[in-house]
């Protein structure tokens, strides 16, 4: 029987006994009904997990009993950076949750020219937080035990300062120079960067800065693929061709 997993933040370490996060707490009591002694698995994103049992609580306090550490991992074999254009209310969610499960190593949103969403530091702050908390629950039914880096909302500009060194960096374009599937042949051993626009797209300037960053337009395919669809396409091309989808990943 699969374990239910809960992130908690802060380390964990075994033979302590500890709070669990309130909306965890209230899905293992009022939603699965688990009693005390239910087995868990709990990981901090530190690396590794650990087996848990629940051991009730007092009123809205719901604690657990950390066991023994497991050393495993579930990452992806190639780090990958999504660059992505800032998409309104769920797809958002989507892309966050889905890049997620298929291993990417960190979401970098940004305001496009022709991104719908406008949001200032604080609400910048708030959807951080939101993109954080998607990504938490996606580790948690997925079995990563890592939680991707999800930055601040900025600019096309200032997350371009923020890229690994050395990266292979893609623009997904229909006209792009190089396939995709061309690109993912030398992703083994080296960082990748996916830049993908906001609904309409990235303005002409945009993709100039791009391009003067040292990108590379990839095509993805004949059609034009919605900004929620297009980032996780190529990641999941990448995992098939240099990635875990392989027997040698």
């Amino acid at each position: 029987m699969r374990l239910t997993r809960i992130h908690v933040p802060g380390p964990l370490a075994p033979g302590t006994e500890i709070p669990l996060p309130a909306h965890a707490a209230g899905h293992l009591v009022r939603v699965l009904r688990l009693p005390p002694g239910a087995r868990l698995v709990l990981f901090d994103g530190s690396g590794g997990e650990f087996a848990a049992t629940l051991t009730g609580g007092r009123g809205k306090e719901v604690r657990a009993r950390v066991e023994n550490h497991v050393d495993i991992e579930r990452e992806s074999s190639l780090d990958v950076t999504l660059l992505q254009g800032i998409a309104r209310g769920e797809r958002m969610d989507f892309v966050v949750q889905k890049a997620t499960e298929l291993g990417v190593a960190r979401v970098l949103p940004f305001a496009a020219d022709r991104s719908v969403v406008r949001l200032d530091a604080k609400q910048g702050e708030r959807k951080r937080e939101h993109w954080l908390g998607v990504a938490i629950s996606a580790c948690e039914q997925c079995g990563r035990n890592r939680v991707p880096h999800i930055a601040a909302p900025s600019s096309l500009q200032a997350q371009l300062q923020e890229l690994p060194t050395g990266a292979l960096c893609c623009l997904l374009r229909t006209d792009g120079t190089a396939s995709l599937a061309t690109v993912a042949t030398r992703a083994t051993g080296r960082a990748v960067v996916l830049l993908i626009g906001p609904e309409g797209g990235l303005a002409e300037g945009e993709e100039a800065l791009a391009l003067a960053h040292g990108f590379t337009g990839c095509r993805l395919g004949p059609r034009v693929l919605r900004t929620e669809t297009a980032g996780l396409a190529a990641l999941a091309a990448l995992q098939a061709v240099a990635g875990d989808f392989t027997d040698a990943g």
